[in-house]
């Protein structure tokens, strides 16, 4: 790459490179990996986060685990900006298991499935 990014996340509170937000809309594993899509690289007008973001997957597959180690950020900022950048299209996510999207549907809904599969595996 002909211009290399230095970012130091120390100087950014987390809070504010998520734009407050606390959860992404997808729970992406530690080990998911991050693949740049062609012609990211070149986006403009992205944060300096996330061009960072762009910038390490540029050499090749890296993990969401990594990149939180590499930036100095918390791995929950890292998904949501993952998540932020996949929605744009400027990566895709690579995971061995399903990644699951919150679609507001409510905590008991989820709990009652998984009482029902618990009950079924008892019955067995």
């Amino acid at each position: 790459m002909a211009e290399h990014i230095e970012f130091e996340a120390r100087t950014v509170r987390p809070y504010a490179v998520t734009g407050g937000r606390v959860k992404s809309r997808s729970d992406l594993p530690l080990e998911a990996l991050i693949e740049l899509m062609p012609g990211a690289v070149a986006s403009t007008g992205l944060p300096p986060e996330r061009k960072a973001i762009l910038h390490h997957a540029a050499a090749g597959f890296i993990s969401i685990a990594e990149l939180s180690a590499l930036l100095h950020l918390p791995i929950g900022v890292i998904r949501i900006l993952v998540s932020d950048l996949a929605d744009q299209q400027f990566i895709r996510v690579h995971s061995s298991q399903p990644v699951e999207v919150h679609t507001g549907e409510s905590p008991a809904l989820s709990l009652s499935v998984l009482e029902s599969v618990l009950n079924g595996i008892s019955a067995l």
